[in-house]
């Protein structure tokens, strides 16, 4: 496990440049549609959240959920001025517990899993919270994590109950897209 990002940092990653980079519509388009619930773990400054909430709609939610509240009021002052601040909540987690229920379609999980205490469990924490059929997309930074380690967790994930159904090409990452079997 490394240690988390500092939200020291999240101006520097999280800035105008990274959408470009990891565009969300394209990134999450084919997952998500208005009306739908969406859950951004380890939201950092909120580049997929806003992204998301652009998706869903005012009749969709997405849950924006970080271990630091520094990040989350980065969020709360970024969905305000995107004017999407009824689609986005912030949820503080704990470092080893979601603390936050289920029913969501779709879970995202971005340059996060290798900062996590024990990924094993939050795999287990967002089979749980998915709705069946629900897809977690998983991205890890090919700089941070090997692609055995991932393939590792990938393995992990299926004893937790997802199947992949896809393994989309995503720019220095080693993403998956999980289905909740």
């Amino acid at each position: 496990m490394s240690q988390v990002c500092s939200h020291r940092h999240v101006r520097m990653l999280d800035n105008f440049v990274r959408p470009l980079i990891h565009n969300p519509v394209k990134l999450f388009g084919a997952y998500l549609q208005p009306g739908m619930s969406a859950l951004d773990i380890g939201c950092g400054g909120g580049f997929a959240a806003i992204g998301m909430a652009r998706l869903v709609g005012d009749e969709g939610h997405v849950v924006a959920a970080d271990v630091q509240l520094e990040m989350l009021s980065f969020v709360q002052k970024r969905s305000r001025k995107a004017g999407l601040e009824r689609v986005i909540k912030t949820h503080l987690c704990d470092p080893d517990d979601l603390n936050l229920a289920g029913g969501f379609d779709f879970v995202n999980a971005f340059y996060m899993v290798h900062e996590t205490p024990d990924s094993a469990s939050l795999l287990d924490q967002v089979r749980a919270r998915l709705k069946q059929n629900g897809n977690f997309f998983i991205a890890e930074p090919r700089f941070h994590v090997s692609r055995q380690r991932f393939e590792q967790l990938i393995k992990r994930a299926r004893r937790s109950g997802f199947v992949v159904e896809k393994t989309p090409k995503v720019r220095f990452s080693l993403a998956a897209i999980l289905r909740a079997a």
